[in-house]
């Protein structure tokens, strides 16, 4: 373990997330959390170590209808089984998610002005949407946050840098005009949703940026400093919650993306520099090489904990000129709603 950086991290993680069982052979895999407490572990960082409590029934209709709720639990209670190809449930898949879907909201209470938390939860949720499990994803965590900030008159910003859309999250909020949703993701691919044209239907708070194969971390940086970061300082979050999906990776079995362990901790310093005094939770989503994992969440707390500076240049693949036009053209949509 690395010296203490004197900055502290609100860890939340529970056994149960380890028994939720996604199938033989699957990709989302228990060994999963291991590879994300080490990289909290290399981080350096001070560990404050919370168990998540389950979320109640009152936090989950906050953004999922009640019939789902009742059938997904009776569903799994009863043994679970295949929800689709990619999404399967167990018995204690039920305690996993409502544990997962309730640790932004043991986090929020803990988190001060630049306080930072990491959600090692599993399933991961960015997926579910209000009434149906799909991408491996059953209750979604940061969408049970979300609305608890906004019950508060908060406002919320989601960056979302998984490899997949966020479908879900996406959907359950599209037309609040105090969360604002941002993200990068690869495209064509799963779930064939978040196009450039959707900022419209938001009215600005819904910027997503479609990328080919192959794109990698020269053109996020360009991307943070030309769209996500002007969007953010203009809208001003109290809160900043992360989808973070390590399957952008380029050592990662499912994307095809090219980012490597340095555009994480890149991302991540830029925003703790845009809001030094708002509080952030990482909740994980995708990533399945095990050593891509522990290295970005290494790199994304010592970014968001303020405590190194990750360059301007990036050190992965040179993108394909497709990713910057589609970033020209996000620029072009978004320019419509704020001042790039």
């Amino acid at each position: 373990m690395w010296e203490s950086m004197g900055v502290e991290v609100v860890y939340l993680s529970h056994d149960v997330f380890y028994k939720h069982f996604a199938g033989a052979r699957h990709i989302e895999r228990p060994e999963r959390l291991r590879a994300v407490e080490e990289g909290v572990t290399r981080s350096g960082l001070d560990i404050q170590a919370v168990v998540p409590h389950p979320a109640d029934r009152a936090a989950l209709l906050a953004v999922h209808d009640q019939n789902y709720i009742d059938a997904l639990r009776e569903f799994c209670l009863s043994g679970g089984g295949s929800i689709d190809s990619d999404t399967h449930a167990v018995t204690e898949t039920w305690e996993a998610s409502i544990r997962a879907a309730g640790s932004g909201l043991t986090a929020i209470p803990l988190l001060g002005g630049g306080g930072v938390a990491m959600a090692a939860v599993r399933p991961p949720g960015h997926h579910a949407t209000a009434n149906r499990a799909m991408g491996f994803c059953f209750l979604n965590n940061v969408a049970v946050a979300v609305a608890h900030l906004r019950g508060q008159g908060r406002k919320v910003a989601v960056v979302d840098w998984d490899v997949h859309h966020g479908n879900g999250t996406q959907e359950m909020f599209g037309d609040d005009p105090d969360v604002l949703y941002v993200s990068i993701h690869q495209a064509p691919f799963y779930p064939l949703t978040g196009h450039i044209e959707d900022i419209d239907l938001g009215e600005g708070t819904i910027v997503n940026l479609p990328v080919p194969i192959g794109t990698g971390g020269d053109l996020y940086r360009r991307a943070f400093s030309e769209l996500i970061e002007p969007i953010i300082t203009q809208f001003r979050p109290d809160w900043l919650l992360i989808s973070a999906g390590y399957d952008a990776h380029v050592s990662d079995p499912l994307g095809g993306l090219r980012l490597v362990a340095a555009d994480y901790g890149h991302m991540s310093a830029r925003l703790r520099e845009l809001l030094p005094e708002v509080p952030a939770i990482v909740f994980l989503e995708g990533g399945y090489d095990l050593e891509a994992l522990a290295s970005g969440v290494d790199a994304t707390l010592r970014g968001l904990g303020g405590v190194e500076q990750f360059s301007d240049e990036a050190d992965g693949a040179t993108s394909p000129d497709a990713a910057f036009r589609a970033l020209e053209v996000a620029k072009e949509y978004a320019a419509r709603f704020w001042s790039l």
